[in-house]
């Protein structure tokens, strides 16, 4: 059979456009994770005891644009902070840890992020760091019903704390959003690399960006 006729046995249905968040979802990631953890996965071998359920570092966060004295800005609020109206709108992004995976999330806010995919499709996201591949998921039933994530370690069993658990998650969200640092091209400047830390923080995360 030649490729143009090959269709995948199952294909899920495109869900409905997903309604935007409109306050922080980590609350309801953890009560979705929590209820998930005690029913489905609390005796499965593969799961870490060390780690328990935790949503890291969300915040609206939506791609770059340009002021009218031509500097990038980007809408970027952390939870609990103050926000101006044009960072309301930015999609959700964050880290959720469970003693079974740690994931970067984007979840739906009214902002140009988020796009409305088939549970299990993939999805290239570009963020400073570059374009990250995003799985979609979306159940009608549950407490967060769409949602897009990146798989970072599953199961996560290199972690022997929580605190270990958050520090990898909080390095993966800052190397996401922080915009590589561009090396001074001018004369004499003395350096045509980013700085070490910069270089670390992208080799950190592009592990995970697999296509």
């Amino acid at each position: 059979m030649s490729p143009e006729f090959r269709k995948p046995a199952f294909e899920a249905k495109q869900p409905p456009p997903a309604a935007p968040i409109t306050d922080n979802p980590a609350q309801r990631l953890e009560a979705m994770y929590l209820q998930i953890w005690a029913t489905n996965m609390r005796d499965l071998p593969f799961v870490n005891s060390a780690l328990s359920v935790e949503a890291v570092g969300f915040r609206r966060w939506q791609p770059a644009s340009t002021d009218h004295s031509g500097a990038a800005t980007s809408a970027l609020t952390r939870e609990g902070g103050a926000t101006s109206p044009c960072e309301r709108s930015g999609d959700w992004v964050g880290a959720v840890i469970t003693p079974w995976f740690i994931n970067l999330f984007v979840l739906p806010g009214g902002g140009n992020l988020w796009s409305d995919r088939r549970p299990g499709q993939r999805c290239h996201i570009l963020f400073p760091i570059g374009p990250l591949a995003f799985i979609a998921d979306h159940d009608p039933t549950a407490i967060v019903p769409a949602y897009q994530y990146c798989p970072l370690f599953a199961p996560p069993s290199q972690f022997a704390s929580q605190a270990a658990a958050r520090a990898a998650a909080t390095a993966a969200l800052e190397a996401m959003l922080m915009a590589p640092t561009v090396a001074d091209p001018r004369p004499g400047s003395g350096g045509t690399s980013p700085p070490k830390p910069d270089s670390a923080r992208r080799a950190f995360l592009r592990r995970f960006a697999r296509p």
